[in-house]
């Protein structure tokens, strides 16, 4: 039992200090100049984007299994597209309309992409057929649902960190991005930084992954079944969001 509190506090530590040490040099060199990584925020304030590709490492390195961080850099990358090619489209069906009539979206990449990888990672951590595809939802989906709350300074992180937060008490991987998002919630919540969707999505993947392998089959259906009314909630909020008045 003392082990494994260490070993969960180390990965921990480890997150913290990886996410720590890679926003602190992309936020003294910007990769590109200034400008590629600076964005203004929904109110209206100059933000850096270190902290997308900082939470990824930081959750990537720090995690205790290659599954987990095959998600969690794999839906970075979507993120990262998304963040550079992305349009002013929201919400899924918003994106495979688009798909219909045969325009590649970011969205569309993000979704497709995302999908893919968490069905991967669910294949690794779980034997039967159906446990694989139920793991895969829940990563996927809590990538997805990670972005989706990112709407205001300092939401994603702290909704990784409360949602999290029981799973640590059970195993060692929900440390990782719990590591990751406890280094950068004070610099988003201040608005000095900004997640972007890289980041949100390379958080959620981390902890859906964490997710996915403390669960079994009950608890994998329970998980996707939520993940699936929220991304329908908040597709549909999305829409009504964009609809003229």
């Amino acid at each position: 039992m003392a082990a494994e509190r260490y070993g969960r506090a180390a990965a921990f530590a480890a997150a913290f200090a990886t996410t720590r040490a890679v926003y602190g040099e992309f936020r003294r060199r910007s990769p590109g100049g200034p400008a590629r990584w600076e964005r203004a925020n929904r109110t209206g304030r100059t933000v850096h984007l270190a902290a997308g590709p900082a939470v990824a490492a930081g959750a990537a390195l720090a995690g205790a299994s290659a599954p987990a961080a095959l998600a969690t850099l794999a839906a970075a990358a979507c993120g990262a597209y998304d963040d550079v090619r992305g349009d002013e489209r929201r919400g899924f069906r918003a994106h495979l309309g688009a798909l219909r009539h045969g325009e590649v979206t970011s969205g569309a990449v993000k979704l497709f992409g995302i999908g893919a990888a968490g069905l991967a990672a669910g294949a690794l951590l779980k034997d039967r057929p159906l446990d694989r595809l139920l793991a895969g939802v829940v990563i996927a989906g809590t990538a997805h649902f990670v972005n989706l709350v990112d709407v205001a300074p300092g939401r994603a992180p702290l909704a990784v960190l409360a949602l999290g937060a029981p799973g640590l008490l059970r195993g060692r991987l929900a440390a990782a991005p719990l590591g990751a998002a406890a280094a950068v919630v004070v610099d988003d919540l201040g608005e000095r930084a900004m997640l972007g969707d890289l980041g949100a999505h390379a958080l959620g993947a981390s902890l859906g992954a964490a997710i996915a392998a403390g669960n079994g089959r009950l608890g994998l259906a329970a998980h996707a079944a939520a993940l699936v009314a929220a991304t329908v909630y908040g597709d549909e909020v999305s829409r009504l969001a964009r609809s003229p008045m």
